[in-house]
C-alpha cells in the first residue's frame, strides 16, 4: 500500500488526545490536527498554547482553523466504511454481504475516496502554489473524470473488477507524484514560518520590553528658570519651542545662558523612570537626561562625559546619539513619539520609538552618582521650518 493510501486507514483518522476518529477537526501551526472539543481545552489555559502532540509552544495562542481537507476525508470514509447506526450500514450497498461483488463495491468506494482527496489536496496545492503547477487544472480535471468513472463502475458486475487495476495504477502514480510535490511544499512553508518568526519574535519582545518601561512613567514638567531666554514655554509646562528673539528674562543659577537648553522641574536620584515626548514635524531636537550640576553658563558639548545622555535629530533626516564619538542612527521611520527610560541602579538610558514599539539607540553600563532631570533641546527656530514644539506627552501603554 502506498504512503498515501495508509492516510485513508482508520488509524490515520484518530485524533491523538481522544484516540477516536475526528470530530471537527482543526489544524495547529505546527501542522498537527485534533478534534475541536479536544484541543479547546488547553487554549483555555491562561498559559502559552503548546501543541500536545509535538509539544511546540505559541505565543500568543493561535487561532485555529477548521482543516478542510481532513473533514472531507473523514466525511467520505465514514460513508465508505459504512460508519454510522447499524440500519444505515445494511442499507449501504458497499456493505451487501454478496461474497465479490461486495468486495468489488467496497474497493470501488475506497477508489472514489482516494480520488476525493486528491481533487481536495490538488485544489489547495493550485491555490498554494500557482507558479510551480500551472498544468494543476488539467490534472483535476483528468482525475474528476476518472472519479465519475468509479462512480459508474459500481453497477458493473464482479467480472468486470479488472477494470479499477489501471485506475489504481494512475490513481497512486498521481498520489506518489502529488506527494513529494507536498513535501516540497511543506517545506517551503516551513522555512516562510521560521523567516516570519525571527522576524517577528524579536518585534514582539521588543513591544513587551517597552509595555515595562511604561510602567515607570513620571509626571514631567519644564522648570522655566532653566529655560534658555528664547525658549517659549507653554502655562502647563508640557511644550517648549524657540522664538529666535532673546526675551528678558532674570540670570537664574540654574538657566542655560548659551544654549537652547531646558531642564524638567522633576530629579531622580535612584530607581526607574520613563517619560514620553512628541517631536512630530520638528526638523532638530535632542532629547534625554542631564544631571543637576551640568555646565549651564558657557558652550557645552553634549555627551556622557559631560554628564549628558541623549539622541538628537539634525538636518531633518540626520539621526544620532551623542556618546563619545556620536553614532550615526539609522531608522527604518521617523519617530513621532521618543519614549525615554532610565535604570538609575543598573546605569541604563534607553530610547525608543513608541508607535513602533522599536528600540533607537541604549546607553548601557553608565555611573549616576547625583539627580538626574529630564533633558530638552527644540532647537533654533529656522525660519519656521522648525516652530513645531517639543510636547510632553502622557504615557499610554501601548497595545
Amino acid at each position: 500500500m502506498s504512503a498515501v493510501g495508509r492516510l485513508l486507514t482508520e488509524d490515520q483518522l484518530l485524533c491523538s488526545i481522544c484516540l477516536d476518529v475526528f470530530t471537527d477537526p482543526v489544524s495547529t501551526p505546527c501542522g498537527h490536527n485534533f478534534c475541536k472539543a479536544c484541543i479547546t481545552q488547553h487554549l483555555s489555559k491562561d498559559v502559552p498554547f503548546q501543541c500536545p502532540l509535538c509539544q511546540k509552544m505559541f505565543f500568543p495562542k493561535p487561532e485555529l482553523q477548521v482543516n478542510m481537507l481532513i473533514t472531507e476525508i473523514v466525511d467520505v470514509w465514514r460513508r465508505s466504511a459504512g460508519a454510522g447506526r447499524p440500519e444505515q450500514r445494511a442499507a449501504d450497498p458497499g456493505n451487501l454481504q454478496c461474497d465479490s461483488c461486495s468486495e468489488t463495491k467496497r474497493k470501488a468506494l475506497v477508489f472514489c475516496v482516494l480520488l476525493t482527496f486528491v481533487c481536495v489536496v490538488l485544489s489547495q496545492t493550485r491555490q498554494e502554489l500557482p507558479l510551480k503547477q500551472e498544468n494543476l487544472q488539467g490534472v483535476i480535471e483528468d482525475i474528476q473524470q476518472k472519479m465519475e468513472e468509479v462512480k459508474r463502475s459500481l453497477q458493473l458486475s464482479k467480472e468486470d473488477a479488472c477494470a479499477f487495476k489501471p485506475l489504481k495504477e494512475s490513481v497512486v502514480a498521481v498520489l506518489n507524484e502529488l506527494a513529494e510535490k507536498q513535501r516540497t511544499s511543506e517545506m517551503e512553508l516551513e522555512q516562510k514560518f521560521a523567516e516570519t518568526m525571527k522576524r517577528e519574535i524579536p518585534k514582539l519582545l521588543m513591544r513587551v520590553e517597552l509595555m515595562r518601561a511604561q510602567r515607570y512613567a513620571v509626571d514631567v514638567t519644564l522648570d522655566p528658570e532653566t529655560a534658555y531666554s528664547e525658549l517659549i514655554l507653554s502655562d502647563d509646562g508640557k511644550q517648549v519651542r524657540c522664538c529666535d528673539s532673546r526675551r528678558r528674562v532674570y540670570d537664574s543659577p540654574k538657566r542655560f545662558t548659551y544654549s537652547v537648553y531646558v531642564l524638567g522641574i522633576q530629579s531622580f536620584f535612584s530607581g526607574k523612570f520613563y517619560f514620553e515626548v512628541q517631536v512630530k514635524e520638528k526638523t532638530e531636537w535632542t532629547l534625554g537626561v542631564a544631571k543637576e550640576s551640568v555646565n549651564r553658563k558657557g558652550d557645552v558639548t553634549l555627551r556622557p562625559q559631560n554628564g549628558y545622555w541623549t539622541i538628537c535629530l539634525r538636518n531633518r533626516s540626520d539621526y544620532r546619539a551623542l556618546a563619545s564619538p556620536p553614532v550615526r542612527l539609522s531608522l527604518l521611520s521617523p519617530p513621532e513619539k521618543v519614549g525615554v527610560f532610565v535604570d538609575y541602579e543598573e546605569g541604563l538610558v534607553f530610547f525608543y520609538d513608541v508607535d513602533a514599539a522599536a528600540l533607537i539607540y541604549s546607553f548601557t553600563g553608565c555611573t549616576f552618582t547625583e539627580r538626574l532631570h529630564p533633558f530638552f533641546d527644540p532647537s533654533h527656530n529656522d525660519n519656521n521650518e522648525n516652530f513645531a514644539p517639543l510636547i510632553i506627552i502622557p504615557a499610554n501603554p501601548i497595545e
